[in-house]
């Protein structure tokens, strides 16, 4: 007797991307988050990309970070998080379920051309509005996590 053919689906695998969370701070100290555009639907994300087979993580997202925004600084090697989303890969439509690790990036200077400059619209902005402005639950939760962490390491620093 033929066996018959499985109904089971098999689940696509979730494609890893490296992010940078690119921050600052205010004369005031206040703490800012930036933010860009998407090229093509031109949703407000952090900097994010594939791995890129020379770099570690971190450096990789780095790398992004300064392709898609134009910012340089101390990254951190340890991811502070992730998010999952949903990338239409190609022109299909036909989407991936990617995972984003973050790392932390302590901007020290942006410059004023880039790789993407023409691409993207760059913001730098309050924890609160990056979390309004950008869609993705995920990210906003992460971006609320971290400004919490700076706060409380910020207020131990004072005397």
């Amino acid at each position: 007797m033929p066996s018959k053919p499985s109904k089971r689906k098999t689940k696509a695998a979730i494609r890893v991307q490296y992010g940078a969370m690119p921050y600052r701070f205010t004369p005031e100290a206040a703490l800012e988050i930036l933010v860009l555009t998407t090229r093509q639907t031109r949703r407000w994300i952090i900097p994010k990309g594939w791995p890129i087979k020379s770099l570690r993580p971190h450096k990789a997202a780095a790398r992004e970070a300064f392709e898609e925004a134009g910012v340089v600084g101390r990254i951190g090697a340890k991811p502070i998080g992730a998010f999952v989303y949903d990338k239409a890969l190609d022109d299909s439509g036909v989407p991936a379920t990617c995972e984003v690790r973050v790392f932390p990036l302590l901007v020290t200077r942006q410059s004023e051309t880039w790789p993407e400059v023409e691409q993207r619209v760059t913001q730098w902005v309050d924890p609160a509005r990056a979390v309004a402005l950008v869609k993705d639950p995920e990210l906003k939760t992460l971006i609320t996590a971290f400004a919490r962490r700076v706060a409380a390491r910020a207020s131990k620093l004072t005397f």
